[in-house]
């Protein structure tokens, strides 16, 4: 057994460090991601190749330094030190590496980003086409999701999120202001009346976004004593024929004449402007449910990657007149009869 960890011990003595770099960059990123699948994704191999530089490692290193199990992946006490140790400095290359690329010629290389499913289908996707044009040697792979996903941990490279509150442990660029809309199709309202209050909602059919709960709608209006004075708010439950976790697809019910929405102003815009849907109730305003901006934002490092910088002000230069319509607003704010 001695002899066994003193020929171990040797062989790791013997085995050039400068060989070592791809196994070490391959551990580090397994300890961000979690999963050798995934590992393999970001580092553009098999994941047989990833599992054999990490064997490459361990006998180099002499020990154990990834905990394989059929559902998960761990790393051991060395492997988590050998990755406090060395992962800062890769990050530091890789920055150093995007910065020096960056500074000649045409902007290059390949952007992960993570979008809203509504929002990433109905905007970002369609800006993607015209970015492309200007930029032909970036590559993007866009992954539409309402989940929230750690950017660092996924290998994400900007998340375009509809927040109130973007994370500080990130750097955030606001692209434009949003707001939601109470909405109903003009056949509805003529067929059951249009709610004067918000409290007469709860007779009617309300089409709630899906979320854990009963489904309750707060709104909110200024009060009548002056602008110094508190708003007026009104938190009502609601009830409906459907529930979903899209908004697109509460639009096309509310479409289909089968009750009021509350949906953002990004997916509602064209009804509004042509008349298929009109908005209810605009003297209340809807809080607390949907974000009131639209963001990118990436995880923090001292400098910007310019192919990031450059999507960035696309989305911002396209996208800072909001989408918040005009045409139908208020149209059903006093009600309809019969």
């Amino acid at each position: 057994m001695k002899a066994d960890k003193l020929n171990k011990a040797t062989k790791a003595s013997e085995f050039r460090h400068d060989v070592l770099w791809g196994q070490l960059h391959a551990l580090t990123v397994i300890a961000q991601l979690g999963s050798f699948t995934k590992a393999a994704q970001r580092l553009g191999l098999s994941k047989a190749a990833v599992s054999q530089r990490i064997s490459e490692l361990e006998r180099a290193m002499g020990q154990t330094l990834v905990a394989r199990t059929t559902r998960s992946v761990r790393l051991s006490e060395a492997g988590r030190e050998l990755v406090a140790e060395t992962e800062a400095s890769f990050a530091h290359i890789t920055r150093t590496l995007g910065a020096a690329r960056d500074s000649v010629g045409q902007a290059r290389g390949l952007l992960r980003i993570t979008a809203p499913v509504a929002l990433g289908r109905q905007h970002v996707a369609p800006l993607l086409l015209s970015f492309f044009q200007q930029y032909p040697e970036i590559q993007v792979e866009l992954d539409l999701s309402d989940r929230l996903v750690p950017l660092a941990q996924e290998g994400f490279d900007l998340a375009i999120r509809h927040t109130s509150a973007p994370p500080d442990t990130h750097v955030a660029f606001k692209l434009c202001a949003s707001r939601a809309l109470l909405v109903a199709s003009p056949s509805y309202l003529q067929a059951h009346g249009a709610p004067s209050h918000p409290q007469e909602l709860a007779q009617h059919a309300c089409l709630a976004y899906l979320r854990p709960g009963p489904a309750a709608w707060l709104f909110e209006r200024a009060s009548d004593a002056g602008a110094s004075a508190e708003p007026q708010r009104q938190r009502v439950p609601v009830q409906g024929p459907l529930r979903a976790g899209n908004s697109e697809i509460l639009r096309e019910a509310a479409l289909a004449h089968q009750g009021l929405t509350l949906l953002p102003d990004f997916t509602v815009g064209p009804a509004l402007r042509d008349g298929r849907l009109v908005e209810v109730l605009s003297d209340w305003r809807p809080v607390g449910f949907f974000g009131e901006a639209i963001y990118a934002i990436h995880p923090w490092s001292n400098t910007t990657p310019r192919p990031v910088k450059l999507l960035i002000e696309h989305l911002a230069k396209n996208m800072k007149a909001g989408f918040g319509p005009e045409v139908g607003k208020g149209a059903a704010s006093k009600g309809h009869s019969g």
